[in-house]
């Protein structure tokens, strides 16, 4: 199975629910590997942020939230699930404020959006992230599992705290499945609970137009309900929308009572690996060759001495055995020596790719020796080319591929740094390992 993209862009206008300002959304196509990424362009520079763990903000109270350096983006959960439901692996998501437009309070228009954009399929392969033993996270009355599953099924209820409008879905989920049975699904809330959210400085574009309001027995609503069921529904789309966060499709099947977007997180953090609760999870491309799960900043700065401002690796994104590793860099305009490297033409010092390059190798060389309390120290490059300029916006893209070992000291390794698939610099690096204290 080869990835997805969109052939051409699209473009939607609406209200944003929490803020209530008014939002142009574009969808672009993207390249492949690039994955989900948000760019806002009414902030300086349009920073971009790609969707992935290390951006999972802390902030979920009523929706998913994103945050890089500066720049967050919130109630992300629709339009990544129609994404996700749709198996769209590689877009850009342009735009001109912190939150999508609402809508109608479903995926069903992103849906309608991303298919009159065609999605296509591109070259590379699709990776997936396949579940090797039980994940579980519980917060009171509200839990969830993930099993091992050869697909993505979901199994959810969904209940207030009163017991009233309880409701219980199992699927199997797959494109058809999810443009049918699950993107019309509307967004809700309890009646008594608006109030409160406005308090939080939330809901400021909501409406009978973009959400169904549940008093007491009554429903309130602009339109039937969609679905009998149409609670539970939503409920789904939003997981499917928060799983999007793993940064590629998973396989597993989802137990979930009473989710929200807070323990949908935390799930998707148990997932992923980190914390102190690791699953044993492998990520596969669809010919079965198994890779093993990324590491995130955190176990970046576990392995490597390296702190701000010259810590150059954001995170890494595949370990291929012990050979091959690919990383990433988001290149923002807050880098200090873009001040001075040059105004008003910011470019990224070659060096400083050249460092990169060699950070990601000592990586490798950490994992391939398995070694703790060393330190990798750079010796020599070699082959150093250079070909295009990596400016502020651009995600570096850093394979590494181990081609001499010596003993678990000496290591030589070929490197490349790639932006939008263009190799934008190469080099030949040499490194060897000492003791910490040395």
């Amino acid at each position: 199975m080869k990835q997805r993209t969109i052939l051409r862009e699209v473009s939607a206008k609406g209200k944003a629910l929490h803020t209530g300002n008014e939002v142009t959304l574009k969808i672009k196509p993207a390249a492949a590997n690039s994955g989900i990424i948000f760019r806002r362009i009414d902030q300086f520079g349009s920073p971009e942020m790609g969707v992935c763990i290390a951006n999972l903000g802390c902030e979920s109270v009523r929706c998913t939230t994103l945050v890089s350096n500066n720049t967050t983006v919130h109630t992300v959960e629709h339009v990544l699930s129609a994404l996700n439901g749709l198996g769209i692996d590689n877009v850009i998501i342009e735009m001109n404020a912190s939150e999508p437009p609402i809508l109608d309070g479903s995926a069903k228009h992103y849906v309608n959006l991303l298919l009159s954009a065609e999605p296509i399929t591109q070259e590379e392969d699709k990776k997936f992230f396949t579940l090797q033993e039980p994940v579980s996270v519980s917060y009171g009355n509200r839990s969830l599992i993930a099993l091992p599953y050869d697909g993505l099924k979901i199994t959810c209820t969904s209940a207030d705290d009163r017991g009233i409008h309880t409701q219980h879905l199992s699927i199997d989920i797959d494109e058809k499945i999810y443009i049918s049975e699950l993107a019309p699904a509307r967004t809700f809330t309890i009646y008594e609970d608006i109030e409160e959210l406005l308090k939080l400085g939330k809901i400021k574009g909501g409406s009978l137009d973009s959400a169904v309001v549940i008093k007491g027995d009554t429903i309130l609503s602009k339109e039937p309900l969609r679905f009998k069921d149409e609670f539970v529904r939503h409920k789904i789309l939003d997981i499917i929308g928060d799983l999007a966060v793993l940064g590629m499709p998973l396989k597993a099947h989802i137990i979930a009572v009473r989710p929200g977007h807070t323990i949908n997180a935390e799930l998707v953090k148990q997932i992923y690996g980190s914390g102190e609760h690791r699953s044993k999870a492998t990520v596969k491309y669809e010919d079965g060759e198994a890779y093993e799960s990324a590491m995130d900043i955190q176990q970046v700065m576990n392995t490597l001495p390296h702190r701000y401002p010259f810590l150059l690796i954001d995170r890494v994104v595949k370990l291929s055995g012990n050979r091959e590793l690919r990383a990433i860099k988001n290149v923002s305009i807050n880098e200090p020596y873009f001040s001075g490297h040059f105004p008003g033409q910011p470019v990224m010092p070659g060096v400083l790719q050249i460092e990169a390059m060699a950070q990601a190798a000592g990586l490798l060389m950490m994992k391939f020796g398995n070694l703790k309390n060393k330190l990798a120290y750079f010796m020599s490059c070699d082959k150093v080319k250079f070909r295009h300029a990596v400016v502020p916006g651009d995600q570096l893209v850093i394979d590494v591929k181990l081609t001499k070992v010596r003993g678990n000291k000496i290591g030589v390794a070929a490197t490349e740094c790639r932006v939008s698939e263009k190799i934008v610099s190469s080099a030949e690096l040499m490194f060897m390992i000492v003791d910490n204290k040395d």
